[in-house]
């Protein structure tokens, strides 16, 4: 068995996934639409964002709508540019960062946690 997708649960597929093509720099798949849209990674795994009417947004670190999945990635700027890079481009920053200092918890345009972290240079 071999992973081949991770998709989320949307209100806009097409601008979540811009959102993550310009944080990320990932190719659109070239059949993305106004209810199915995706990011190609070069190892063939596919980010997907599918529309979901009345989409409720998770409330972390609140589970009164539970998370339910976060994407993580490493960076290899500093995390303090990172993070504003991904604020200009329309992620949230919520109040609660349990390890501000080892990563940082954003929020996506359609409110999803996702967790940026230092690459690791074996330093």
């Amino acid at each position: 068995m071999k992973l081949s997708a991770i998709t989320l649960d949307c209100p806009d597929p097409p601008a979540l996934a811009a959102f993550y093509q310009q944080a990320t720099g990932l190719e659109t798949h070239p059949k993305s639409n106004a209810d199915f849209a995706g990011l190609e990674r070069p190892d063939g795994i596919l980010i997907g964002f599918q529309r979901v009417d009345d989409h409720r947004a998770p409330s972390w670190p609140d589970q009164t709508v539970p998370q339910q999945l976060h994407l993580c990635f490493e960076v290899e700027d500093d995390l303090d540019e990172a993070e504003a890079r991904l604020l200009e481009l329309g992620a949230g920053k919520p109040d609660h960062q349990p390890h501000e200092g080892r990563w940082r918890v954003l929020t996506d345009p359609a409110g999803h946690p996702f967790c940026i972290v230092r690459a690791d240079r074996g330093e």
